[in-house]
């Protein structure tokens, strides 16, 4: 497989740019995602981090879905991808190599996606494959997936065991978790290629307790229903995603 930033030849690059827009690259495009914390590697169970107020914590359970996958082309035009929705699983290994759908042939800038699972999905009750239950990932109680989950020990909480835990989720009006995510490429770069594409994104756990909204352990280490604590870490955890350079 070759990395997103290997690029076509310039001549081909100007073929791609006049071709049918609407001619479906049948090849794959995946994205390699890995977990760390302020840039050290996610270890779970075994890593000690600290936030961004000072307070010690490891990290037991750390996932996450993504969903609503759209790319940007170089001319500023918006292509919606096929629906698909992922759940990315630091224990699963697997889970954190997803495979987008077919993509039109172009030459693209940018892509975007959500951090959750769209109102659609949660108003049709619970489902299958990445949106079964049995993922630990949706609320019975609530009608409601949970869009991200991070658990894990802190020093400093209240909660027995002193536990830390955040379950992220609420789709509706003022208790919207659902966050929007755009990363730009170094540069573009074009579909069709003769081998997959792959892109390596990093998710930094540190974000969530971070800017906008810091968060000490010795005050929250639970939120675990939709309300205003849970949006304040969505608008954090927003940021947690960049594209690997080299």
């Amino acid at each position: 497989m070759r990395n997103f930033h290997l690029y076509l030849p310039a001549a081909c690059l100007c073929l791609l740019l006049f071709s049918g827009a609407n001619t479906f690259h049948s090849g794959p495009m995946q994205l390699q995602f890995t977990h760390v914390v302020n840039g050290k590697p996610m270890a779970l169970q075994t890593g000690i981090y600290t936030n961004a107020v000072g307070d010690s914590f490891n990290i037991t359970m750390f996932k996450y879905y993504v969903s609503n996958f759209s790319l940007t082309s170089s001319n500023g035009q918006e292509v919606s991808l096929p629906p698909a929705y992922f759940l990315v699983n630091e224990s699963d290994t697997a889970s954190k190599t997803i495979t987008l759908p077919p993509i039109p042939e172009g030459i693209y800038s940018s892509i975007s996606f959500l951090i959750g699972v769209d109102s659609i999905r949660n108003m049709s009750g619970a489902q299958t494959g990445a949106l079964d239950p049995v993922n630990g990932m949706f609320w019975t109680w609530n009608s409601g997936y949970i869009m991200a989950k991070l658990e894990g020990l802190s020093p400093v909480s209240k909660q027995p065991n002193k536990l830390i835990e955040f379950h992220i989720g609420g789709f509706q009006g003022t208790r919207n978790t659902l966050r929007r995510v755009t990363l730009t490429f170094a540069k573009p770069f074009a579909l069709p290629q003769a081998e997959p594409v792959v892109m390596p994104i990093v998710a930094d756990a540190y974000t969530w307790f971070g800017q906008p909204n810091t968060v000490s352990f010795q005050h929250v280490s639970s939120c675990t229903t939709p309300g205003a604590q849970a949006m304040r870490i969505a608008d954090n955890y927003q940021h947690m995603f960049s594209i690997k350079r080299d």
